[in-house]
């Protein structure tokens, strides 16, 4: 029997982490579910994952974190989800600098800093596999949703330029790119919107009171959404394919964002988005 394969995966308290770290451990991968907060790890622990404590707006976590897990592997690890993510909605005119800065220390600069500390332990070893959570909105742009656009584009871009410079490292660096997923990430935005974004008085105030009928809004589904199980499907295929697709799509509205960003001119889609 083959040594069991050990993977860490990020921002695991719901949505796309949480499925994914359980549907990988009954496929037999060693899952190593990391967390934010820590009450959310003991929650985990409590369902039989290790979980170790990793917040990308936090260096020192990112640290201890990773090395919490190689410590115990006996220094390997097999391969990396950088998922954890958040949004802050609302129109780029109305945004904060520092809602940028903060943003894009979660969403693009922590999970640098932790790929590139496994990196050295994946060089070691001389293999291994990082798979970067972007999105439909790394792919194209949706209006309302600036920062998060942002922060996509240039994890996509970052994740990229590494595919390129690991070339016959041993290590695949891989883009998993879902458009609607079931997940907690507009309810978690609202704390970052009311906290960064100031509509009375803005340009378009009137306009934020259909945005805040979408965020407030509970159950119900959005137009092509699927489990997390849909992208555990293609996460599995960029772990044990031999050769590994550079990016892997999921749900409808992916494929089509990239058909729309490949053939038409932008003025085009630009009309196509703005009326969708």
């Amino acid at each position: 029997m083959s040594e069991q394969k050990s993977i860490l995966i990020t921002g695991c308290s719901s949505g796309i982490g949480y499925g994914v770290a359980h549907d990988l451990r009954a496929e037999g991968w060693r899952v190593f579910a990391s967390c934010r907060k820590a009450e959310d790890c003991a929650r985990l622990e409590h369902e039989g994952f290790e979980s170790p404590l990793i917040d990308y707006a936090d260096a020192a976590t990112i640290e201890a974190g990773l090395n919490e897990v190689i410590e115990a592997t006996d220094g390997t690890l097999d391969a990396l989800f950088n998922n954890g993510a958040f949004a802050i909605p609302g129109l780029v005119e109305d945004l904060p600098t520092e809602a940028l800065r903060e943003i894009f220390e979660t969403n693009v600069f922590g999970q640098h800093e932790l790929t590139r500390r496994a990196i050295r332990v994946m060089r070691a070893q001389g293999h291994g596999r990082i798979l970067n959570n972007s999105s439909v909105l790394g792919i194209v742009a949706l209006p309302w949703r600036g920062a998060y656009n942002a922060t996509k584009f240039a994890l996509t871009g970052l994740t990229e330029t590494l595919r390129l410079e690991m070339e016959g490292s041993g290590i695949h660096i891989i883009l998993i790119e879902p458009g609607p997923v079931t997940s907690d990430i507009r309810k978690n935005s609202i704390p970052h919107f009311e906290r960064w974004v100031k509509t009375d008085g803005t340009a378009r105030e009137a306009d934020y009171a259909r945005l805040r009928g979408r965020l407030y809004k509970t159950g119900g589904k959005d137009n092509f959404e699927l489990p997390p199980s849909a992208v555990t499907k293609k996460v599995l295929h960029a772990l044990t394919a031999a050769r590994p697709r550079p990016r892997y799509f999921v749900t409808t509205p992916t494929y089509f964002a990239e058909t729309l960003r490949r053939l038409l001119p932008t003025r085009w889609r630009d009309r196509i988005i703005l009326k969708s």
